[in-house]
């Protein structure tokens, strides 16, 4: 199994990222919030690796902290959550938000998480107090300067990364426009906001 990867970052694309090791481009999957610690692409980088490997795939879930890929991890054991899920949970807040949510029981920042209604919020809130109550440690993220995300069209590379979060198509779009002076915005800058909007 795969755990560590430490190679060139060839290209980001959220929330798929390809990672060159001596020669090997592995195709990782990344939250938003390992996204946009990332250096620029060419530069080297560090990513702690989750992989799942099924009958007709192979694949690597990539983050940028421990705490992230523990919340991850336990996310999958919860009834329901997908790794499409749990990477739009860690895309939507970070793993400190989430423990803070769950230790509120606060069903209302969890719904406004792309694909969670209230009946998985409830069910992540039970399954994932008891994880956290044995000592499952998120730690709060380290301050890292943001890098840009480059794209030609910043608001389509948008849209996209959050319709490869679990918004639907015309959500992502209506999220995205609304931004104030989203002409002028990047790609990272467009994410923050619309997520920023959603959180409320």
């Amino acid at each position: 199994m795969i755990g560590r990867l430490k190679g060139t970052l060839v290209s980001k694309q959220p929330p798929w990222l390809l990672v060159d090791v001596q020669g090997v481009g592995y195709e990782v999957e990344a939250p938003l919030s390992t996204v946009f610690d990332l250096p620029a692409t060419g530069q080297e980088v560090t990513l702690l690796i989750h992989t799942v490997v099924r009958e007709d795939a192979f694949l690597l879930y990539g983050f940028s902290r421990e705490a992230e890929r523990m919340l991850f991890r336990h996310l999958l054991k919860v009834t329901g959550v997908g790794a499409k899920l749990a990477l739009g949970i860690l895309s939507g807040m970070n793993a400190q938000e989430f423990a803070d949510a769950v230790r509120r029981n606060d069903v209302s920042a969890l719904v406004r998480l792309p694909g969670i209604g209230k009946k998985t919020a409830e069910r992540l809130i039970i399954e994932m107090r008891d994880r956290l109550a044995q000592g499952f440690e998120t730690g709060a993220p380290a301050p890292t300067a943001m890098s840009q995300i480059t794209g030609d069209d910043p608001l389509f590379e948008a849209m996209s990364a959050l319709e490869a979060l679990g918004y639907k198509p015309a959500e992502a779009s209506r999220m995205v426009k609304s931004i104030p002076d989203a002409d002028s915005l990047d790609v990272e800058q467009l994410i923050r906001h619309a997520l920023k909007a959603m959180a409320g």
